[in-house]
């Protein structure tokens, strides 16, 4: 069984992979309470966190009930990354996770995130200062390479692994990529089969059914899957999962009952931690995927992504329990 550092993780672990505005503690929890075995935090800029901006301290929050819990940071300035490694450990995670894969222009100009694969030797550098700085564990999510001219993964995982990363995720696509097109996981299977390397690598990109994440695991031999777009709105994801790999079987859908119930408390532990306008505004990205499958339900979920106002948001939720109470799903999540 793999584990980070001195932190055992089951056979085939499950990761809610650090998503912007989408892994904040309410939905960790949610993902938590269904089965996902590791969690990370929205990534952090590390320049945010020097200047004490406030969205990014605020997101250093962490809570008992989400362990093992990682705090994911970009940046590429030496300094600034050795300094924010310093106010991230106050919050005493379980890890501390780099992120040189994000793929977004604002990120990558700086040279952060999917930038730094453009500069392997100041990606292996980072790692390395960084891992000396901390007795908490490092880990590294990344992609496959800037495109598919670069694809150098097997070589850069053995390096950083060598100056002390504990684990590493890869997202099966290049930066160029962003995301369309499929993931390929040859790649990242490559990475698990140099037999250079002790870490445990896991895998990223398209794990949207119970069944690739068998193939993940079978086929491919990885040590576990990081869970992204196919838990939003959906936190059941996990449980699935677990229990495809345990019966070979599809666990029924959660009810509309169950979903509504979960649309509220989701809502409810957003606008108590960042209140209301917030609250409401950042948790809209879930209804979709939250009431998927409903037909003519675009009147609700219209109510659902613009209002402002709380109330109005959970007037709806009831609104949709009154008219499709008894609504049966298709046997799969979205």
């Amino acid at each position: 069984m793999p584990k980070i550092g001195d932190i055992q993780l089951p056979d085939f672990p499950l990761l809610l992979a650090p998503m912007e505005d989408v892994s904040d503690p309410p939905f960790r929890a949610l993902c938590k309470e269904q089965g996902a075995d590791v969690v990370y935090t929205e990534f952090i800029s590390s320049e945010g966190l020097i200047r004490d901006a406030a969205k990014s301290v605020m997101k250093l929050d962490i809570y008992e009930k989400e362990r093992p819990v990682g705090i994911q940071i970009f940046g590429a300035n030496l300094d600034s990354m050795l300094q924010t490694v310093d106010i991230v450990q106050e919050s005493r995670p379980d890890i501390i996770d780099i992120n040189f894969g994000c793929p977004v222009k604002k990120v990558v100009c700086k040279g952060a995130g999917a930038g730094i694969l453009k500069d392997i030797p100041l990606m292996v550098q980072l790692t390395a200062e960084m891992v000396k700085r901390t007795h908490l564990p490092i880990t590294v999510k990344t992609r496959l390479g800037w495109d598919e001219d670069s694809i150098k993964i097997v070589e850069v995982a053995e390096r950083l692994q060598d100056v002390g990363c504990q684990a590493i995720s890869i997202h099966g696509r290049t930066r160029a990529q962003m995301y369309k097109g499929h993931a390929n996981w040859k790649p990242i299977a490559q990475v698990k089969n140099n037999p250079r390397m002790q870490i445990p690598v896991f895998g990223n990109g398209d794990v949207d059914t119970p069944e690739a994440a068998v193939r993940m695991r079978d086929e491919y031999g990885l040590d576990g899957a990081m869970i992204g777009r196919a838990s939003i709105g959906y936190p059941w994801f996990f449980k699935e999962v677990k229990h495809f790999f345990k019966t070979g079987e599809h666990l029924a859908p959660p009810t509309l009952s169950q979903r509504v119930e979960a649309a509220r408390r989701h809502l409810q532990m957003s606008i108590d931690w960042k209140g209301e306008k917030l609250g409401v505004f950042e948790t809209r990205r879930h209804y979709t995927n939250y009431f998927k499958g409903i037909p003519n339900f675009k009147e609700y979920r219209m109510k659902m992504v613009t209002s402002d106002d709380a109330a109005d948001v959970f007037a709806a939720f009831d609104e949709v329990l009154e008219k499709f109470g008894d609504y049966q799903f298709a046997l799969q999540a979205p």
